[in-house]
Parts: C-alpha cells; structure tokens; sequence
C-alpha cells in the first residue's frame, strides 16, 4: 500500500463549489482521494488554510475499521482567509516549509508527491528535493492555453515560466486528455513520453437519472417549461455570454429559460453586472436565474430538471459537468474543445460545436428542444457512454502510474476506459 501526499494548494478539496476558484479540480481531488483510500492507501492531501478557525485536519472518506485513511491538512501560509490568487504565488514556499514541518512532526514518509495546478507543482518540487521521492503533477489548465482561447484572457509570464520548468522536471505529467498531451509538447516543449493520458471521473451513484417532474417540483419550476442549465465558474473563458446570445435566437414551442448554477462571494461582481446587463440587452433578462453556488449533493436536481446541459467553454481541459450531465442522462451541447470531445459523442450524446459564437449554438439547442424522442435517445446513450468514466476506473489507472513511477512496473492499459 502506499502512503500519498496529494498538493491542493490552492483550493480545498472540501470547499464549496461555483466560486471563482472551486470546480472540476475540488471534484476530481476529492474522489480521486475517496477512492485511493477504498482500497486501502493513505492519503493526506495538503492546502492552504482560509478559515482560522477550521482544524488542522478534516476526513474525506473512512476505510471500514473507522479510521480517517484519506484526509485534508490545512497549512497556514500567509493570512488564513481568501487570497486572491495573484498573490498566493508569494507563499509558496512558506507552504512548502509548513508541510514539511507538519510531515516531520508526524513521523510519517510518502511515496509519492501527486500536485494539482501549478502553484501546487511548485511546492511539489520543493517538497521533491527535500524528501527524494517522485513527483507527478495535473495541471488542470494551462496558463499558454489560456491565453490563446480568448483573446480578452491574459495569463502572469511567472505562470508561464512555472509550467514550463514543472513540466520538464516532474517525473510525470497527468493529462485528461490527448489533446491536452499534445498542447503541452506544443507550446511547453514538454516530453510526450513522460505525459499519461487519464480521464477524468463521474460519480455515477450520485449523478443518475431521476424523474424530470419530480426534480423541477423539488426545485419550484413549472414542468412545461424549456430550461438550459449552465453550471461552472462565472468567469469570460466559460463562455456565458454565448449561452445567453443563444437563449436569445432559440425558436420554440414555450418559453426557453436559462438556469445558470455557479459564483459566490468571491466571483469578479464585473462578470456578473456584464451577464446580467447583457441578458437586459438581449430582452431575455426575465428568463434568466442565477442560482449561485449551489451544494455538490444537490446538482442532479438540476441537471435531471433541464432540457439540455450547455457547456460552451472556450477552453476545457476535459469538462467533468459534461460528463455530470450524461450520467444524469441529459444531453449536452458544448464547444468542441479539450475533452469535451472525448466525453460526448457528436450527434450520439449530445453535439460539439466547433465554433464560439450563438448562432450554431441556438440551431442546436432548438433541433433538441424542438425533439423530445431526440432528447429522450441522446440522454439514454449519453448516461451509457459515461459507464466508463466511474472514479473506479480513474482511481485504478492512477494506481498504475503510482507503479510505473515508484516500483518501475510496466506501463498501465487504458483498456479500463473503452466500452
């Protein structure tokens, strides 16, 4: 069994999602961890503390004996409440010093150093040389990409820089997707040998198909009503303002309403006024809702309630509402970009649209809207094309990069991830 020090530094596993810094990589942080203490590893996953008040170490999951086998540890590092995250570069390294404080009051040693995002990459390799074991990392996003999808985006030179020195100095990189692979040898000059492709997850017993009327009751909308549900970050690169120009040109039978799940106190309020101005502009203002964040347990109501799911990223490294969405069998529309085109299958589960503008958005959404044995098809297929993505089969393809990086066992199959 190995003991794994897993690097969040930035964002807590724990933390409520929607918020300009809590998302897919939270998710993915802490099922991955659920699931590596299932079978038996231990996991301390280690972030920056935000709360003065919270304890030094809180549970995610409990192995059957009752002890916490997978954990969350708080390291203070700067003040211990919300940065924004231009200034969390500057206590990295007083990050670093305190995991390795609280590891050698512990007495414990790790196998392997697994870090999420960059600035956890960062601490990772610090954490590397001072304890010589392997270092893998994810990146999640990739500043140089970032920056090329948007032209409004503008991504730190340090980021940069970063990425590109972790990418060339971690034992491994782990990637969602080919494309991101291919990205990376691209525009960070990193090796492809040294990158693994693993999926990202769905908790399919959470995320499962629950009758429409009863989801829409639950949550106070009227049944007869042709809802689209945007759920993620409120912030340009995810492309709200598409949605909402393309709620604007949807032709249909009833009126077409436009739920969009995500933002909290710590969202840019100028994003917000320009979603909400622009709804005002497009005449549709009274047919959107902004939910705000909304707890993670409580998201199939949503997705089961709605229509279609639309994803209209410019960028997404792979898009894990997506496949959230087609576990609860709810077709998307998305960009075609990242791994979103591995998670849905075009005119199968749902349409990739390959261009970032309403128009081909809006003729989608109205053949689905317009179709429901169309929707009814897609939504069946998608929940079963998602099969694959269980955490289960995530959980075991990391498991066996852990090998190959710590024991030199031979190269893990991605057999786990086909139909």
């Amino acid at each position: 069994m190995y003991r794994i020090a897993i690097i969040s530094y930035h964002t807590s596993p724990l933390a409520s999602l929607g918020g300009a810094e809590t998302g897919g990589l939270n998710v993915y942080v802490r099922e991955l961890a659920s699931e590596l203490a299932e079978r038996g590893h231990t996991v301390d996953v280690f972030t920056r503390r935000t709360d003065v008040d919270s304890p030094d170490t809180l549970p995610i999951s409990e192995a059957g004996s009752g002890s916490p086998l997978a954990r969350v540890v708080q390291i203070t590092a700067g003040p211990p409440q919300y940065e924004e995250k231009g200034s969390l570069p500057a206590y990295v390294d007083a990050f670093a010093d305190g995991v390795a404080t609280f590891v050698a009051e512990e007495g414990v040693s790790y196998d392997i150093i697994h870090s999420h995002y960059w600035l956890s990459g960062l601490a990772g390799e610090k954490l590397k040389a001072r304890w010589g074991v392997p270092h893998i990392v994810m990146f999640h996003t990739l500043g140089e990409v970032k920056a090329r999808s948007r032209v409004s985006e503008r991504e730190p030179e340090p980021r940069i820089a970063a990425e590109t020195a972790i990418s060339r100095n971690a034992d491994r990189i782990v990637v969602a997707s080919k494309d991101e692979q291919q990205l990376l040898v691209r525009y960070y000059g990193a090796d492809a040998g040294h990158i693994s492709v693993v999926p990202c997850g769905v908790n399919l017993g959470l995320f499962q198909p629950i009758d429409k009327e009863e989801a829409r009751k639950q949550l106070g909308l009227r049944e007869d009503d042709r809802i689209l549900l945007f759920v993620g970050r409120i912030e340009p690169l995810k492309g709200v303002d598409i949605l909402l120009g393309a709620a604007a040109q949807v032709e249909s039978e009833s009126d077409c309403f436009v739920l969009i799940v995500g933002g909290d106190e710590s969202t840019r309020e100028g994003e917000m006024a320009h979603l909400r101005d622009l709804a005002s502009q497009l005449g549709i203002a009274e047919r959107v809702t902004f939910m705000g964040a909304v707890d993670h347990e409580r998201l199939p109501l949503f997705y089961n309630a709605a229509d279609v799911c639309v994803v209209p990223s410019f960028y997404e490294s792979f898009g894990l509402v997506a496949l959230e969405a087609m576990a609860c069998g709810t077709p998307v529309v998305a960009s075609r970009v990242g791994g979103l085109s591995v998670a849905i299958r075009d005119s199968e589960t749902g349409y990739l649209i390959p261009w970032r503008c309403p128009e081909p958005f809006a003729e989608r959404l109205e053949l689905l809207l317009g179709n429901e044995e169309l929707r009814r098809q897609f939504g069946l297929a998608a929940r079963k094309e998602v099969e694959r993505f269980r955490w289960s089969n995530v959980a075991e393809a990391v498991l066996g990069l852990y090998a190959e990086v710590i024991d030199g066992a031979p190269a893990m199959s991605q057999a786990v991830f086909r139909n």
